[in-house]
């Protein structure tokens, strides 16, 4: 298998560990958020749609058809938009106070933009229905 495709199958692990790992601290009101601890703010559970994505992720990077790799291309995109939004909305200075960003919220973005670059260059030998005989 090419690089792209292990890439592919290692980032969304990456992404499911980085949604346990510490993404904002707040140190004023002794908070650690992860994404799927948010408790005390508003953020609701950010990671969970990153697992619903990175699932169909998986779903669709295993599939050999064409369909299935367009398809893929929507749900990393989708992927990556929530993304960049969590990393910037959840390090916001809101009052004054500006929480500091640890590894989890860096390792989420670099694994939904690994996931983008694999989806991005699919394997077409693999591709079954592209209408090559």
């Amino acid at each position: 298998m090419r690089i792209m495709r292990w890439m592919g199958l290692l980032a969304p692990v990456i992404l499911a560990i980085a949604a346990f790992v510490p993404w904002v601290v707040i140190e004023s009101r002794q908070m650690t958020i992860t994404g799927v601890d948010t408790a005390g703010t508003n953020y609701g559970k950010p990671a969970y749609v990153h697992f619903i994505l990175l699932s169909l992720y998986l779903v669709f990077h295993l599939v050999p058809r064409l369909w299935a790799k367009r398809a893929n291309l929507v749900v990393v995109a989708l992927n990556t938009a929530w993304a960049i939004r969590n990393f910037f909305l959840l390090a916001v200075c809101r009052s004054g106070e500006c929480p500091s960003r640890k590894a989890g919220v860096y390792l989420m973005l670099l694994a939904s933009l690994l996931m983008l670059v694999a989806a991005l260059f699919p394997r077409t030998a693999d591709i079954k229905g592209t209408g090559e005989q």
